[in-house]
Parts: C-alpha cells; structure tokens; sequence
C-alpha cells in the first residue's frame, strides 16, 4: 500500500514537471518567433520555475491521489500566463507584439471557465484546486494590469494589485480571513477584470473608450472589495456581540446561547426559567401534600391506639 501511495505521489509530481516543461518550450516558440529580449526569457523562466515550486509544495502539502482533471487545464492556463508575462516584460525592451500578446490572454480566459465545470462534472472539486485557479487569475490580472498601465496611467495597477493588498490586509485584520458567502455578482466582477484589460491592452478602441473601460475595471473592482469587506466587518462585530453575551450571561442561560445564538435567545432563556420555576412549585405542592397525607395517618393511628 505504501508502494502504491509513492507512486501516485510520484506521478503527481511528475505532473508539474511536465508543466515546466511545457512553459520552457512556449517560451522557445515565443523566442523565435519575436525575438523575445532577456527580460522576457528571465521573466518566462522565474515565473516558470515559481509555478513550479509552489505547486508542487501545495501538492506535498495536501498529497492528492491524482492531479485530476481540472487542475490539468489550470496547468494549460498557468502555462499561458506564464507567456503573456514573458511577453509584457519583453514589452518594455521593444513593441510587443499585440496580436500574440490578445491571443494567449484570449484563450487563458476561456478556460478560466473552463476548468470549474470540468471539476464539478467529473466529481474532482478540491481546495487546491479553487486555490490554484484562483492564483492564476489573480495573477494574470496584474500582468495586464501592468500591461495597459504604460498606456494610461499607473492607477490602473490598482486593479491587479488590489487582490494582493486585501491579502496583505488579512495579516493585520485576521478577521479579513473570514470565509464569503457565495455571490455571483462577485465572480461576475472578476471576470469583468480581465475582459476590460484584454480589451484596453489591445488597443483597437480610442484613448478615451480605452480609459473608460479601465474605469469601469476598477469601479466595478472597488465595488465588490467594499461590499465583501463591510459584510466581513459586520459579521466580525456579530460574532464579537455574541461572544461578549456569552461570557456576561448567568449560568444557566450558557447552554442555551451556545445551542442557538440567535436574537430571540433571551425569550428561550426566560421561557426554560419560567418552565423550571413550575417544575419546582410543582415538586413543592406534591411534598406537602404528602407531608399531610402521613401526619393525617399518624393522628388516626394515635386515636386508634387510644
């Protein structure tokens, strides 16, 4: 058996070498193809190598079966990112090459929805994956982010660098760490990202459609980071209120707030008080009268001995 769990974790990571493999080699095509600078090759490389070593820790870390399906087309994704990074590095040597540089971003968001239905369909969902998912995207954001912000402005890296700065943030707030309820209008908004950049980066629209469409990136950016981080704190209060109740309430109230912490939690504990208080006048009336019962017996006996 544990021959077997070796070997899987050795397929695993052979998985991500394969990977790297695959980044090294577009970056050979994307070299002879455009004559990619040494900003470029050291950019492909780092952000190859990086993808690397990080997967693979994750992978030693939660030691999975199989990589599984949709990790294979996270993989692809990761793998044409890793070009469009080499690409806009390059960018800063000499003119990019524009209609490449929309191709593999194109086809990186494609798949970004891609990936997710592959998971649910084949039953493969893991925290690693999301996780992993999520990084590439994160990180192809502030790659075009970086992109247009030589053609507008560098407010426009707000947009890729929001996401790292709430990460930041969540080392100073823990409560920042709180897990989100679903929201589609969230994963709405992300995708809005990268389609604004796409289409800001590949220049085909004015100047000033352009910055509007960047605007509107990181308005719609803003929006949902507030919205997710006022729920956050309201729900960091709650639970501090709910908290502080528990430790001023008496004693006998504790199991009830810990059963249910709702707001009519005071009525349940005054409910189950009333409930006792009858119980024990209950108990009292049924004493008595079998207190009087036995001294009416002992009297009756006293007259019959006499």
């Amino acid at each position: 058996m544990a021959l077997n769990n070796t070997y899987e974790a050795r397929l695993v990571q052979q998985e991500t070498a394969v990977g790297a493999g695959v980044q090294i080699l577009l970056l050979v095509l994307l070299g002879s193809a455009i004559g990619m600078g040494p900003a470029g090759w050291l950019t492909g490389l780092a952000f190859a190598v990086a993808t690397w070593a990080v997967l693979s820790r994750a992978l030693h870390r939660t030691r999975p079966r199989t990589f599984g399906p949709a990790n294979r087309v996270t993989l692809g994704r990761a793998i044409l990112v890793g070009g469009v990074t080499a690409l806009v590095a390059d960018s800063f040597e000499s003119s990019p090459p524009v209609t490449l540089l929309v191709g593999l971003t194109a086809v990186a968001l494609i798949l970004d929805g891609v990936d997710g239905k592959v998971a649910r369909h084949t039953g493969t969902s893991t925290a690693l994956g999301a996780r992993f998912d999520m990084e590439v995207d994160a990180f192809l954001i502030l790659v075009l982010s970086v992109y247009v912000s030589t053609q507008l402005g560098p407010w426009v890296l707000l947009i890729g660098a929001m996401r790292y700065a709430f990460v930041a943030a969540a080392k100073v707030a823990p409560w920042l760490n709180a897990p989100l309820p679903p929201s589609m209008a969230r994963k709405t908004v992300a995708a809005i990202q990268g389609i604004c950049l796409l289409l800001a980066g590949a220049d085909l629209l004015p100047y000033l459609a352009n910055l509007g469409v960047a605007l509107l990136a990181l308005g719609s950016l803003l929006w949902s980071f507030g919205r997710d981080v006022v729920w956050l704190w309201r729900n960091s209060r709650e639970a501090e209120a709910t908290v502080t109740e528990r430790e001023t309430a008496p004693t006998g109230a504790v199991a009830v707030m810990g059963r249910e912490a709702t707001p009519t939690g005071a009525a349940v504990v005054e409910e189950e008080r009333m409930e006792a208080r009858a119980a024990e006048m209950r108990l009292t009336v049924r004493v008595e009268a079998r207190v009087e019962v036995r001294a009416e017996e002992r009297e009756m006996l006293e007259l019959a001995v006499r």
